[in-house]
């Protein structure tokens, strides 16, 4: 397909697919909760070193090195305008499964995630406003964003607060149930997560078929300099290991459901935009297990994270 005629695509995505995408990372949410306790946020109170940096990183560094990086790939405007999008969304709530996956600080993840979130109220339009704009492809079909605070909220409220103490208190009550229900419902929660994309994306193979080829590369390179961004922010910091896992991953998985809903939102499913965002929420959940492994497997301990950086 022509690059120029990407725009003319528009997605069959309904706002029920978006509904069900957002279920699912609630489900997760709530298989991540059940593992945690009030302590492990009180810990957080009393040390907000690794979500000021996390944050720091997910706002500042990586829509700032995603503006460069489409300087340097020069992709399609709509497709750079995505890239865009994607960096100034808050970290989603699949990064909390992947961070415990990879044994990363969840506490630190799902704080960062709660308050992304909110924070994403100014911070996404201001992002995607200020980046789109001094990015002269992308200033052309820049549309005015704003967000709706309610509809912010009501997102916080439904698939991040109602799950997770949903979880922590069924932990807390029923301490014997929640040991035997944890390892199979994270599995139901990410096939299930898993099952509802792929259903999204089926709806649309032709036109994913047609056009993958030219954001799967910007989406690989774009993921990884957040990955990356993310962990080596954290070590500049010297963050514990586990702490820079979680700001890794935070960082990494960008809420493309939020994405999406914008695309469809403001900027009416724009081709460009919308298959990038749309692989993106497939990509991130592959890099994200991929990033899980490599932490597990390959990943230095505690005792060679303090010698490599003096502590």
């Amino acid at each position: 397909m022509d690059p120029v005629a990407i725009d003319q695509v528009r997605l069959n995505f309904s706002s029920q697919g978006l509904l069900a995408i957002n279920a699912a990372i609630g489900l997760m949410m709530l298989g991540v909760a059940i593992d945690l306790k009030l302590e492990d946020f009180k810990r957080i109170i009393v040390s907000p070193k690794a979500p000021a940096i996390g944050l720091f990183a997910q706002f500042i560094l990586l829509p700032a090195f995603t503006f460069g990086l489409t300087l340097v790939l020069k992709p399609h405007p709509s497709i750079a305008l995505g890239m865009i999008l994607v960096a100034a969304c808050p970290g989603g709530n699949l990064s909390n499964l992947m961070t415990y996956l990879a044994k990363g600080n969840c506490a630190i993840s799902i704080s960062m995630t709660a308050v992304s979130t909110v924070a994403a109220i100014v911070m996404t339009p201001l992002n995607l406003s200020i980046w789109g704009s001094l990015n002269p492809d992308t200033a052309p079909i820049l549309h005015k964003v704003s967000l709706s605070p309610i509809d912010v909220f009501t997102t916080v409220f439904i698939i991040l607060g109602i799950p997770l103490l949903l979880g922590m208190a069924l932990a807390r009550i029923f301490p014997n149930l929640a040991d035997k229900v944890r390892k199979p419902f994270k599995i139901f929660a990410l096939v299930f997560f898993i099952l509802v994309v792929a259903g999204a994306l089926a709806a649309n193979y032709k036109i994913f078929f047609q056009v993958i080829g030219l954001v799967v590369f910007a989406v690989f390179l774009h993921n990884a300099l957040a990955l990356n961004l993310g962990y080596w922010t954290g070590r500049l910091f010297r963050l514990d290991e586990s702490s820079c896992r979680a700001v890794c991953i935070e960082v990494g998985i960008q809420n493309s459901a939020l994405g999406l809903i914008l695309v469809f939102n403001f900027f009416g499913g724009m081709g460009g935009m919308a298959i990038l965002v749309a692989w993106w929420g497939v990509w991130h959940i592959i890099a994200g297990l991929v990033t899980a492994f490599i932490f597990t497997r390959f990943g230095a301990s505690e005792s060679n994270v303090r010698e490599t950086s003096g502590l």
